[in-house]
């Protein structure tokens, strides 16, 4: 191995030492500018990604449940609050997120995609089945039960509420007035219109006995809908056959009957209340009852029953998945907003949710204090909607 002396290394020329010397200098900076502007690019394209990419949505702290009538509409008119409450909770807000709410009605008598077009309409914000609850939309998670049997179906104009059973799945849904086609003697007081025999179907009753009874909608008719459920009841389904001890039809509930409003009145156009469903219930209860000396036993939803406060919190839960992409593992506050004490404050309280009252439908302060305690009580939904929003933000 030979060995460069070392008086060579120490004797090389000064000129030779500092352009090796400027030569490396210059390469190192080269080297540093070029890796300087590489991950410049890096940086760049990292920057650029981020920004393309769709933000992950953020959970809200809160979420709404709106009663309709009475709170957002009242009759055919839009109240002027709705709007720009809605409009707080579609981002125009100080947490700048779009806060998910559901609409909960004890209304009903069409299929919640025909409702929900209307209320876009209505309202100029995007209302969908998923975030949606009429009275009888419950019914869809019993529907099975009832699929293949007879059953008898009430409450709103001509067949239509035998067109959203239909949809539910109850391939044989009957109306009152398919009966009084069948034998006009059974409610000799009414004649049928050209309109209301045009969507009855041809159905021999004496052969066809009924199974149940779904009270979907208010009834139009109540005397005829009323001697039709007693006869239904008095003779075990076979509508026109013998009546059966009432010992016999209380046994073991022989006919389910199923009510899906309990609302005693509600508010429309008109100057006070109007009676609702609840009312229908509680007639039918005091003719069967003058008849047999007892009530008849019945299943009850709509606000404010468990039954419909549990649904609506699974409804709730299905859209924070359907806003978020996930579902989370537990639900934001909940905010009911409703006119009507009895039901939405009631149901609302029971269900552990926060509960606010407005004064734009059911509930008039100057006939004395609501009979349940709400979290709150305002003037009208947007008002409502500011004091949720700010109630939580002031936690944060």
């Amino acid at each position: 191995m030979s060995c460069v002396p070392t008086a060579l290394i120490l004797h090389k020329p000064v000129s030779h030492m500092n352009g090796l010397l400027r030569s490396q200098t210059i390469l190192s900076r080269n080297i540093v500018q070029g890796s300087s502007s590489r991950f410049t690019r890096i940086n760049r394209a990292i920057s650029r990604a981020f920004q393309n990419a769709a933000p992950t949505p953020r959970s809200p702290p809160l979420v709404f449940a709106f009663d309709i009538d009475g709170v957002l509409i009242r009759g055919s008119r839009v109240l002027p609050a709705a709007k720009r409450a809605l409009a707080m909770l579609e981002g125009d807000n100080p947490m700048r997120v779009k806060i998910p709410y559901i609409l909960i009605t004890n209304g009903g008598g069409s299929s919640e995609e025909d409702r929900c077009l209307r209320l876009t309409k209505q309202l100029g914000f995007d209302i969908k089945p998923t975030q949606f609850i009429q009275a009888h939309t419950i019914l869809k998670s019993i529907v099975e039960e009832y699929a293949e049997t007879p059953v008898l179906v009430l409450g709103g104009k001509y067949d239509m509420v035998r067109r959203v059973a239909k949809g539910y799945g109850f391939q044989k849904a009957y109306t009152t007035l398919d009966v009084h086609a069948w034998n006009p003697s059974v409610w000799p007081f009414h004649e049928l219109s050209d309109a209301e025999r045009a969507t009855t179907q041809h159905v021999d009753f004496a052969t066809t006995p009924i199974s149940a009874i779904f009270v979907f909608h208010d009834p139009r008719n109540w005397s005829l809908d009323v001697q039709v459920i007693c006869d239904v009841i008095q003779s075990g389904g076979v509508i026109g056959g013998p009546y059966i001890p009432v010992s016999e039809q209380l046994k073991e509930r022989k006919i389910d009957l199923v009510f899906c409003n309990p609302d005693l009145v509600w508010r429309g156009e008109f100057e006070r209340p109007r009676l609702g469903q609840g009312a229908f219930r509680e007639a039918f209860q005091a003719v069967y009852k003058a008849l047999t000396g007892t009530t008849y036993p019945y299943v009850q939803h709509g606000k404010p029953t468990e039954s419909t406060y549990k649904f609506a919190q699974k409804v709730l839960s299905d859209r924070l998945q359907e806003l978020l992409g996930h579902r989370p593992q537990n639900i934001p506050q909940v905010y009911m907003v409703g006119d009507n004490p009895e039901s939405d404050i009631a149901g609302a309280n029971a269900a552990k949710w926060s509960s606010i009252l407005v004064r734009t439908g059911v509930y008039d302060p100057s006939f004395g204090p609501s009979p349940h305690t709400p979290t709150y009580e305002a003037e009208d939904v947007e008002e409502a909607v500011k004091w949720a929003i700010n109630r939580e933000m002031s936690k944060s």
